[in-house]
């Protein structure tokens, strides 16, 4: 059990750590996407004196902050923060509608499932 507690472990530590290096990569595209939209924005908004032209950078601006704050900030900091708060004082909000599975469930599912296979 003590091995595979660890092995659980391990594979979840590599998990996030391929799910913070793909939001790093993300963003080194991103990144240049967004600047490059900024500068060609802005030279439109300039060069037809209107500066409504600049409004796709604010929703552009948002998902470049969330990816850079996931790749290099706190972002994970603060979701693993949130969601030791939630263990600790609103468990109740985790429970499994009916409860939680038991071997008998199990059991009946699978009959059923392999009843059903069976007469076709």
């Amino acid at each position: 059990l003590e091995r595979q507690l660890v092995l659980q472990n391990l594979m979840r530590e590599r998990q996030t750590a391929m799910q913070i290096a793909w939001t790093r990569e993300f963003l080194k595209y991103f990144g240049t996407f967004f600047g490059l939209s900024a500068v060609v924005l802005t030279t439109g908004a300039i060069k037809r004196k209107n500066p409504a032209v600049l409004l796709p950078i604010l929703p552009l601006s948002f998902v470049f902050f969330y990816q850079y704050d996931m790749g290099y900030g706190t972002l994970l900091q603060r979701i693993k923060g949130e969601a030791e708060n939630i263990l600790d004082t609103e468990s109740t909000l985790l429970e499994l509608p009916k409860g939680p599975l038991t071997f008998e469930d199990l059991e009946k599912i699978r009959i059923s499932q392999s009843k059903f296979f069976i007469e076709k």
